[in-house]
């Protein structure tokens, strides 16, 4: 929802200072059980499930499976911040759960970063809120410039070793794992994490039996208020799976699916497979050159958001997307965002498994030997490699200015090594180097001890944050992504990567979690769409909308960025892989002209008058 926001206070009398700021007309508030102000913003009524019992008092804010007279029976229970976590166990969906227990607070998003929690201080009093851009509003905060040089790293790790920075000086994130716990005078509890990734223990038939019930009620989260919702149906598992998922409870369901341009790319044949099995659905064809291309109007974009958006390059096609399916009435759009991270495993699963089964490994290899045409002994001597979470991050410290690993060894590890673009200066290389190592000094621990499982939610981080920032930012219908809400994301983590492999198979994992839903002729796809041709000619087309932005570039003026070897990148790029790291660039120039008068563009008239 456009312009939705929440602030949230410590149960402290110095509170009303900034509660008078925020208290205008049409903000909602709920009160702590003093009857100090505690929660005041603007947000959907019907994305609310509130309850009290006593002195507590519980908000669950978002997409949620939960009654409100069932969370009041379980606050009944609740003598500690900590024990809100056991009333809403079992709930399905996407939300924060804010809680006043007694005046010491509790507050978190999700596990996949689709819901976040940031904190600040104006003056002593901390402050609490659901948007960076809220809180840099409210305290008056400038942009953090070396922040914006981090965020040019491509793949980033923002949502891993940088999870507790924003891009606003003085407003901190809260790691998704992690909570903000306040006692009553607004002291910062002991940190605690309310969520851990699972131990990779289950077989493929208990995971599937769990990725099922999970991925049913998520999607049942989306149905729950009848109406009209869409999807994407491109013909790919993953969005194919929520269209059937959708079919089953929606009131009334329209697809969408926009053709790609290259005759290779057997996506079309699949989605009218999908649309002849669903013939109660309504559904949307877009044919190629009817919908926007990539990188369409990025020159001149203004989009006001919390933080810069790698996905400014798809914006135009977005929004033509949700205005097409905003016409046949849909208040909700379903994307399959999130299936490709969790349910293709991420090659370091050999190195998991290399620790701690290693006769078993030799076997796996076989399965990959011929796709990534490595030799037997190359490929030994990277699954043997276990290099520590510290020892990566300086690794990759000293690698940035090199070429990107590929093949089968890139594949291994953490995640894929960050690299630096060529466009960007020394001195913006150096502060990557610095951070990065500043980072490792302090001995970090993964996201989990799995390489794994640690690379999948980095990915499911990143996919989590942008819809979160989309939907802050485009007109029409939200977007929901089950993929990532925290019971699914569980879920797929839960199985035995190796048996989520299976050689000739596509995403055996989700199949065979939706057999009996999705006809098994359209689960026994093997092949993937690509998007090349249509990429090469959005950015024939609109070359000139990205050399636009390197012409008085903000970045370049700030250092970070050389605006020639910017443009000769434009013109000179090889292939697709190597736009991951112009889109960085794009979304952090487009950002910084987003700004108006370096103040955030985005959040209510009534936070944008100036730190107190």
């Amino acid at each position: 929802m456009v312009g939705g926001w929440w602030v949230m206070l410590p149960d402290t009398a110095s509170a009303a200072v900034v509660a008078r700021r925020l208290c205008q007309e049409g903000v909602r508030s709920v009160s702590h059980a003093s009857g100090r102000p505690w929660l005041i913003g603007c947000w959907d009524a019907r994305q609310e499930v509130s309850a009290r019992a006593g002195e507590v008092r519980v908000v669950v804010l978002g997409r949620s499976s939960v009654r409100a007279e069932v969370l009041g029976r379980r606050l009944e229970r609740v003598r500690r911040p900590s024990e809100v976590e056991q009333a809403v166990g079992g709930v399905a969906g996407s939300f924060h759960v804010l809680a006043s227990v007694g005046g010491r607070v509790w507050a978190r998003g999700t596990a996949s970063a689709a819901c976040r929690v940031f904190t600040t201080r104006i003056g002593e009093l901390p402050v609490a809120a659901g948007r960076a851009d809220v809180l840099a509003a409210l305290s008056g905060a400038s942009p953090d410039w070396e922040m914006l040089a981090l965020r040019l790293m491509s793949p980033p790790v923002t949502s891993t070793v940088l999870a507790d920075r924003t891009v606003w000086q003085n407003v901190h994130a809260v790691p998704a794992q992690e909570v903000v716990a306040w006692e009553r005078d607004g002291r910062r509890a002991l940190a605690a994490c309310w969520w851990r990734p699972p131990e990779p223990h289950l077989s493929l038939k208990e995971a599937a039996a769990e990725v099922r019930t999970a991925l049913v009620e998520a999607v049942g989260t989306c149905t729950a208020a009848g109406g009209t919702i869409s999807a994407d149906a491109s013909g790919g598992l993953d969005s194919t799976s929520l269209c059937f998922l959708a079919a089953r409870e929606a009131g009334h369901l329209v697809t969408i699916h926009w053709e790609g341009r290259d005759p290779q790319n057997d996506d079309g044949v699949w989605a009218t497979r999908v649309r002849e099995a669903l013939p109660s659905a309504a559904h949307l064809v877009v044919p190629a050159g009817q919908s926007p291309d990539w990188f369409t109007g990025v020159g001149g974009l203004r989009l006001p958001s919390e933080e810069p958006c790698p996905w400014v390059r798809d914006f135009a096609k977005q929004s033509d997307l949700l205005q097409r399916v905003a016409a046949h009435g849909s208040r909700l759009h379903l994307g399959g965002g999130g299936g490709d991270e969790l349910f293709t495993p991420y090659l370091a699963y050999l190195q998991d498994l290399a620790a701690a089964k290693p006769w078993r490994v030799w076997g796996q290899l076989r399965h990959h030997h011929h796709q990534w045409r490595v030799s037997r002994l190359s490929q030994a001597r990277s699954v043997l490699e276990r290099t520590s979470y510290r020892r990566w991050l300086l690794d990759a410290a000293g690698h940035l200015a090199l070429a990107p690993q590929s093949g089968f060894a890139g594949m291994l590890g953490w995640q894929p090594e960050p690299r630096a673009p060529g466009w960007t200066t020394p001195e913006a290389v150096a502060t990557m180097k610095r951070a990065l190592r500043t980072v490792a000094a302090n001995n970090p621990q993964p996201l989990s001890p799995h390489r794994s499982v640690h690379a999948v939610l980095q990915q499911v981080r990143e996919g989590g944050n942008t819809v979160r920032v989309m939907n802050q930012t485009m007109q029409g219908p939200d977007i929901a992504l089950p993929y990532t809400d925290d019971a699914v994301v569980t879920a797929a983590l839960s199985v035995r990567p190796p048996e989520a492999v299976q050689p000739g198979t596509v995403k055996p994992l989700l199949g065979t979690a939706l057999t009996g839903i999705v006809p098994a002729h359209i689960l026994a796809r093997q092949t993937k769409g690509t998007y090349d041709a249509d990429f090469y000619q959005a950015l024939r087309r609109h070359r000139g909308q990205l050399l636009a932005l390197a012409e008085d570039s903000l970045l370049a003026r700030a250092g970070l960025i050389d605006a020639q070897r910017l443009r000769g990148a434009v013109h000179f790029h090889a292939n697709h892989a190597d736009t991951a790291p112009l889109i960085y660039t794009v979304g952090c120039e487009v950002w910084l002209r987003s700004l108006e008068g370096g103040s955030p563009a985005s959040v209510p008239h009534v936070l944008s008058q100036g730190a107190p």
